[in-house]
């Protein structure tokens, strides 16, 4: 496999992306990873590197590209606890600028960037999320549900919020399927905050599943975090690849 940088125009500029493809000419079905809000690294090309392993291609943006281009932030000492505080001063504002408006447009850049090369297969797509990403996944479905197959989100937060605009409420739009990874006692996502989140689904009728990985933390699929969980992340990869294979097989 081959993973190189890609430059996506937008409507706001350029994102610079990862492009993970498996050898060969393809066409190949297209996953776009959406990343946690420590943005583009190491780590991301390793999870992605999984996907593509199944045939997949795998597209993974920089979302806080308006900033600049990767690395924006110095992630050498990532595995600190201590050192996550101040990380999280700098990344909060870039988090809160990805507004659902700002999410729907980038994503029809994305989804055309891949539209328009020759070795991605013609149709919808699929999005693993990770952290703010998998709420941003939600937002991506509901914004272009004819667009994309499936979408999972792991250890996503703040996907029900008092706010009108609360990833939740717009539920309705949405025509794929859905895969939620709630990581245990997270704050972001509080089991009342679930069964909210479920409630909005079963009223609109979406096809999902929605499961807690009981101990596991925030962000536990990140191995260069505190968080990381290798049981919850190996079950992780078996939801995503059962998601992929019913709703946008290979082959």
């Amino acid at each position: 496999m081959l993973t190189t940088t890609v430059d996506i125009p937008t409507s706001d500029g350029v994102a610079d992306a990862s492009l993970t493809r498996p050898d060969g000419e393809g066409p190949f079905p297209a996953v776009l990873l959406f990343m946690d809000a420590f943005g583009p690294r190491p780590r991301l090309v390793e999870m992605a590197e999984r996907i593509v392993a199944r045939g997949y291609l795998v597209l993974t943006p920089h979302l806080f590209y308006r900033a600049g281009r990767a690395p924006l932030f110095d992630l050498s000492r990532l595995g600190e606890a201590d050192q996550r505080g101040a990380l999280f001063e700098k990344i909060m504002p870039l988090v809160g600028a990805l507004t659902p408006e700002v999410i729907s447009r980038d994503t029809g850049a994305f989804l055309d960037f891949l539209a328009a090369r020759d070795d991605v297969r013609p149709g919808p797509v699929a999005i693993t999320g990770y952290c703010m990403g998998g709420t941003n996944a939600l937002r991506a479905i509901e914004a272009h549900p004819d667009r994309i197959a499936a979408i999972a989100s792991f250890h996503g937060g703040r996907i029900v919020t008092e706010a009108p605009d609360s990833p939740h409420r717009g539920v309705a739009s949405i025509t794929g399927e859905l895969y939620f990874g709630h990581a245990d006692a997270d704050q972001s996502m509080t089991p009342e905050q679930i069964a909210t989140l479920e409630e909005a689904l079963d009223a609109a009728g979406v096809r999902y599943r929605s499961e807690v990985y009981t101990g596991a933390h925030h962000g536990y699929t990140m191995a260069d975090t505190p968080a990381y969980d290798e049981q919850a992340t190996e079950r992780h990869w078996a939801a995503l690849f059962d998601l992929l294979n019913r709703t946008l097989p290979v082959s």
